[in-house]
């Protein structure tokens, strides 16, 4: 009879319907059945809860004393008038979700003003019959969907008082102090994190109410409690066997401490508070840092690590944007820098090498890949960008605040040599004939299956650059052009030069500028700004971008890319090996088109005026377009009114025409040629092509200088990038035309436009 009542209450709650009978009747209904014992003791160890596992838990020093399992006819006289076809668990599980459905109608402004009030008499009723008491009790279920359900359930109410009555509820209160400073004793923590975590996050949800004055009533009184059960469960020895398995009981709490931990960190960047349970994770981050090299299970130690990521990025939910808070919050500013110091310290100490990467990434469904996977071997990729998040979020808070220009290079060298080593040691490349030799490589190696944190990785290192060059400008005005040289090989060796770093992405991405649409027009990296810096620093330090350019021309051998895809059958005449590649461009075999990916094509002498040429007419080319396959453009930018033309899903190399430069008899020679996705060897026609043809995909279009008595220095890799460059900004132009794009690019526009000029007087065509 009761269980059929509950149903149909279930069902008016859920529509909005306003209850009928009176409210002692719902009240009756949704206190559980939690008898108390005769003397009228309201502690744990005196009630009864029906459990199919067998009762509650035994606790020692709780906050509701110990606990007995219930007898079978203790359980049989509690439940003697509901339906048999229904056990008592499943009772206890519907009126926990009512109760918990209530309050979130209660909260709702679109039910009725009389049902939310029906609502809170029910409240004011249940708590008059100690509910808070009996849901704490069933925290200690065996049950662990009882278990979590009466943590839901109670944070509900707990929440629901303190913003209805501005009172925080005693008995909870009670129970948390005393469960917490009980640890390592207390066995209830993690069902007490729990609450205390669902509380925090439906606070910090709250859209109407001052969050800074709920979470102050909530948190304040628990301020020293949890600063002293963050030194006692931190300081523990993580060797034990009880933190292996990630189903421990111990291990459990340790997750759950995460998940508060996750939710403070929240409630620091959004609501500034200056208590002491927000700032204990920056200001004894060393606590966080040893576990994280212990023999803990990898979950846990994951937990850790991206907890860390979220910290120096100042971002505690997904959703979130990063960075800004810190320059508008100087406590936060003051407690990220102590976080750096001490990340920075144990970096400097080795600790990189002692932290055992997974050597297995998770897959859905299991932790083995299907069979015909290619999966890149080594470590968790998503664990080591994390880390190399950290300390380069690190090292950016500790150059922006160091003093001297000694302390700022001794930081970054000694920490940026422990992250070289770091990546190097984990990331095995699956290509061993073609290893990374160059150290500004490493970054879009590292992230370029994240966008977000790869974008946040480039603009950490080019603030780094840039501070840098600051240092160098204030101490001399005029700096000799073997210092330039030494400062230039010193950013490529610590692998942060800007110029090295942007030409390696846009290698990657096969110079494809919708790829950087997409990223500008996304709102989940900070691609934007990283940009317009960059496209700052590119203005006024061309010269040093184009020398980097042409150091990925001719001296191939040494900034070689793993992204270099070879055919999948080599013949003698069509191909040539990575190490004739520079003789190739000293002494170049006649009608040889070099790629810049190691691909090497000959076309048919057929061509006279080709063939008078005493040397070779060598084209060194690159096959960007091999990647564009695999890299379509997410969106179709261009409208059918003024967009040119696209590829059709062939990849095209370039077409062949000299055309006259200049009385010197140096001629622009244009290839193109058509690969078929069959991986058969690709042909060459010669065709004539106007220069500026309109419909030529410009993205994979060559255009270099050959002289018939030397071959000027070829200029390719600065052809594709400021072409790159060019498509982006008149792609961002034709989107603002028709007032598509989402925010105001001039400022942008103004940049690229500006780089367009300056390419243009210094290369013109």
């Amino acid at each position: 009879m009761k269980i059929s009542l509950l149903q149909q209450m279930y069902k008016d709650v859920l529509v909005g319907i306003p209850l009928a009978k009176e409210s002692h009747h719902y009240t009756s209904l949704l206190n559980p059945y939690v008898e108390q014992s005769p003397e009228g003791d309201e502690s744990c160890n005196q009630m009864h809860l029906p459990s199919t596992s067998g009762g509650i838990r035994s606790h020692q020093n709780t906050g509701m004393s110990d606990a007995v399992v219930p007898t079978t006819d203790d359980i049989s006289n509690s439940f003697a008038n509901v339906n048999s076809s229904f056990c008592p668990r499943e009772v206890m599980l519907l009126q926990l979700t009512l109760i918990k459905m209530m309050v979130a109608k209660a909260e709702s402004q679109e039910i009725e003003f009389n049902v939310r009030q029906k609502y809170c008499e029910i409240f004011v009723l249940l708590k008059e019959a100690k509910i808070d008491s009996k849901l704490i009790c069933v925290l200690g279920s065996y049950d662990q969907l009882l278990s979590h359900m009466a943590s839901k359930s109670l944070a509900s109410l707990v929440y629901f008082q303190l913003k209805e009555e501005n009172a925080l509820n005693v008995t909870w209160l009670t129970f948390s102090l005393k469960t917490l400073s009980g640890f390592p004793v207390n066995t209830l923590v993690a069902e007490c994190l729990w609450t205390l975590t669902t509380i925090i996050k439906d606070t910090l949800k709250e859209k109407v109410l001052p969050k800074a004055g709920i979470l102050k009533k909530l948190l304040a009184p628990l301020d020293a409690v949890l600063e002293g059960f963050y030194n006692s469960i931190l300081f523990h020895h993580f060797d034990s066997h009880h933190y292996t398995s990630p189903y421990s009981e111990a291990a459990n709490t340790l997750i759950s401490f995460v998940d508060l931990l996750e939710a403070l960190l929240a409630s620091r960047t959004e609501v500034e508070l200056l208590l002491r349970c927000q700032r204990i994770l920056f200001l004894k981050v060393s606590y966080v840092l040893n576990p994280i090299s212990s023999s803990i299970h990898y979950l846990i130690k994951k937990r850790f690590i991206m907890l860390l990521k979220k910290c120096v990025l100042c971002k505690s939910r997904e959703d979130a944007k990063s960075g800004s808070v810190v320059l508008q919050n100087p406590s936060l500013h003051e407690d990220m820098l102590a976080l750096s110091n001490a990340v920075l310290q144990v970096v400097n100490l080795t600790w990189l090498n002692q932290i055992p990467l997974s050597e297995k990434a998770s897959y859905f469904g299991g932790s083995e890949a299907s069979p015909g996977d290619d999966t890149q071997g080594g470590s968790d990729q998503t664990v080591l960008r994390a880390l190399s998040l950290v300390v380069l979020k690190a090292l950016e808070f500790k150059l922006q605040n160091s003093a001297t220009e000694d302390e700022i290079k001794g930081d970054f060298q000694s920490s940026m040599s422990q992250l070289l080593i770091f990546w190097r040691s984990h990331l095995k490349i699956s290509l061993l004939s073609h290893p990374v030799v160059h150290h500004c490589e490493w970054l879009s190696l590292i992230f370029i299956e994240q966008d977000d944190d790869m974008w946040e990785a480039a603009k950490v290192l080019l603030l780094i650059y840039l501070k840098f060059d600051r240092l160098r400008h204030d101490t001399a005005d005029n700096l000799s052009q073997k210092e330039e040289e030494t400062w230039s090989f010193h950013t490529h060796a610590s692998g942060y030069n800007p110029h090295c770093i942007f030409l390696f992405f846009l290698e990657k991405i096969a110079f494809d500028s919708t790829v950087l649409l997409d990223f500008l027009i996304s709102s989940e990296t900070c691609f934007l700004e990283y940009l317009v810096r960059y496209l700052k620093l590119l203005r006024k330090d061309w010269h040093q971008f184009v020398d980097v350019c042409n150091h990925f021309d001719t001296k191939h051998g040494t900034f070689q890319s793993i992204s270099s895809v070879k055919p999948p059958h080599r013949e003698k005449q069509s191909c040539m090996t990575d190490e004739s590649l520079q003789n190739a461009c000293c002494e170049p075999e006649p009608q040889t088109l070099i790629s810049h990916n190691h691909l090497v094509f000959t076309t048919e002498q057929g061509d006279n005026e080709v063939a008078e040429s005493n040397q070779s007419n060598s084209l060194i080319c690159t096959d960007s377009t091999s990647l564009t396959g695999s890299l379509q453009s997410l969106v179709n930018y261009d409208s059918s009114e003024d967009s040119e033309l696209e590829s059709d899903g062939k990849e095209c190399l370039v077409n062949t025409k000299q055309v006259p430069l200049n009385n010197k008899g140096e001629t622009r020679m244009r290839e193109t040629g058509c690969s078929d996705t069959g991986g058969k060897r690709n042909t060459l026609k010669s065709e004539a092509l106007p220069l500026k043809q309109k419909g030529s995909n410009t993205s994979s279009c060559l255009t270099c200088i050959v002289s018939s008595d030397n071959i000027v220095p070829l200029r390719i890799m600065l052809y594709k990038a400021t072409k790159c460059l060019e498509e982006l900004q008149k792609a961002i132009s034709r989107l603002q035309r028709r007032n598509l794009f989402p925010y105001n690019p001039s400022a942008l526009l103004k940049l690229l436009r500006h780089i367009e000029r300056i390419s243009k007087n210094v290369n013109p065509q």
